[in-house]
């Protein structure tokens, strides 16, 4: 199996417990849950040809992963986080790949040639153990994600890089700082980073060896783990003319999110 594509989903969130339960309503009056809208983000970038998997510790996700038609591995209740998910749902099912996708139960937005472009990446160059995209923000996003700090609202991810494309910081803050603005000499200098992951099995197993660290700690995001370990994370760049992308983080999110998804004309 060259790719697999596992989609970790956890009841217990602390913002919002039950998320993956939750429903959004799309372009067609439709509601349907987010599990669901993660699954269908996965089919999309699939094209049937990369199996899909289900991973949850939770009875009543599985039902519902189920009701769509998606396979499901059941997983350890200790699993701090989706990474940590990723790996014992590949080691339960017995699982062999060479790349790895970690689609976050909680971006329905993400565009399909998200998932393919970090596919290809990964792809391109058998020395990246780890990747991830990340989106130049547009103005209205920046206001979003100020409005949301200004609010004490922990929301979106933002990321710093290199000059090689690789991640030097992620955080729940708007980084870098602007000062509150969107724009700065005519360019949004924000990236989004982007829920969506690939890893090679050797990097996965690292992970799993590792104990969190103060700033996984700290910011809440797993990601952190692998930069405090000194294992690089290469970003990939992405662009989505006329889509937004926004996950669903906070039950405040939820109509922000069918607004998004009546724009742009999702089912």
């Amino acid at each position: 199996m060259d790719v697999c594509i596992i989609i970790p989903a956890r009841y217990a969130s602390v913002r919002y417990p039950g998320k993956p339960l939750a429903t959004l309503k799309g372009a067609s009056g439709v509601s349907r849950s987010l599990i669901e809208r993660s699954v269908m983000a996965a089919r999309g970038a699939s094209d049937g040809l990369i199996p899909i998997y289900v991973a949850t510790d939770d009875d009543r996700i599985a039902e519902e992963a189920r009701r769509i038609g998606a396979d499901v591995i059941m997983t350890s209740e200790s699993c701090r986080n989706g990474t940590e998910r990723v790996a014992d749902a590949m080691a339960r099912a017995g699982i062999s790949a060479d790349i790895i996708v970690n689609l976050q139960g909680d971006a329905p937005l993400t565009p399909a040639h998200f998932v393919t472009a970090l596919i290809a990446a990964m792809r391109a160059d058998e020395g990246i153990g780890m990747a991830t995209p990340c989106l130049r923000c547009d103005p209205e996003t920046v206001t979003n994600l100020l409005a949301d700090r200004a609010h004490g609202r922990v929301g979106a991810t933002t990321v710093v890089t290199d000059r090689m494309g690789n991640a030097l910081y992620f955080s729940k803050e708007v980084i870098p700082f602007t000062n509150g603005k969107g724009v700065i000499d005519g360019v949004v200098p924000v990236f989004h980073h982007v829920g969506v992951y690939a890893y090679r099995p050797a990097s996965l197993a690292a992970y799993q060896t590792w104990e969190p660290g103060p700033l996984e700690a700290l910011e809440g995001l797993e990601q952190l783990r692998f930069l405090e370990n000194g294992h690089p994370i290469r970003m990939v760049e992405v662009s989505a003319p006329g889509a937004v992308f926004w996950e669903l983080n906070n039950p405040n999110d939820v109509p922000l999110i069918e607004g998004y998804l009546a724009r742009m004309g999702w089912e």
